[in-house]
């Protein structure tokens, strides 16, 4: 699989969890969410402009506090224009960002940035709805039972 998301060359931090079978690396993590994002993953401001050809549009906070779930590490923010911020995972001295592609050639800044933590993402019900069923979805995939569509 090609990889596009920003610092996939040094995203080897392993799993802190084996919850989620098959997934050992940030590497297998966003193999396995390209299966799984959709438009109902993505945030409802952003919804209409989703497609399948920008799956990661709108996923970030959520996908980032997935990760965080099963590497450990910290989640932050890049200021965005709009007063929101764009999540990205730093675990140890691996920065990487699962998302990122949703901004084609725009140049983020991953150095700097504030902290975010679930307790503020979360206060919004329909993320928070967003992250347990990007959970559920990845649970299922991962299941030696579920649809794994690799």
């Amino acid at each position: 699989m090609e990889y596009r998301f920003w610092g996939w060359q040094q995203a080897d931090v392993p799993a802190v969890t084996d919850q989620y079978k098959g997934i050992h690396t940030p590497a297998d993590l966003y193999e396995a969410l390209s299966e799984i994002w959709c438009a109902d993953t993505c945030a409802p401001r952003m919804r209409q402009n989703w497609t399948p050809e920008n799956k990661t549009l709108g996923q970030c906070s959520i996908t980032a506090f997935l990760t965080q779930d099963i590497f450990g590490g910290k989640v932050y923010g890049v200021p965005r224009p709009d007063g929101n911020f764009h999540c990205y995972n730093v675990v140890g001295d691996c920065r990487f960002d699962l998302t990122s592609e949703q901004f084609g050639d725009e140049v983020l800044v991953y150095e700097g940035n504030p902290e975010q933590f679930r307790e503020v993402h979360f206060a919004k019900e329909e993320k928070r709805q967003r992250y347990e069923y990007l959970k559920k979805k990845l649970k299922e995939f991962c299941s030696p039972d579920g649809e794994n569509l690799k």
